[in-house]
């Protein structure tokens, strides 16, 4: 990861584990959200919502509909600032 992800990726490690209570060893890039994590549909709208706020900036749900991993979160987040 380049410093601009490591960046992103720590703030979304962060909220994570603010909002689902994960340990900072379980939450790698390459992590599904879904299936290593054990997120369910409801959090994920809730991770939306925390990373609105993270952000200050419009998440549009459909840029979510195809996020299966850390980074891909990691990645939609970049995406807003691009």
């Amino acid at each position: 990861m380049n410093s601009i992800n490591q960046e992103v990726f720590e703030k979304v490690s962060g909220v994570l584990q603010e909002l689902f209570e994960l340990s900072a060893d379980d939450i790698r890039p390459s992590s599904n959200l879904y299936q290593d994590l054990d997120i369910d549909s409801i959090d994920a709208v809730d991770l939306v919502v925390e990373l609105k706020k993270m952000t200050g900036k419009k998440i549009n749900p459909e840029d979510f509909k195809s996020v299966r991993t850390v980074e891909d979160v990691v990645v939609a987040v970049e995406k807003l600032f691009a």
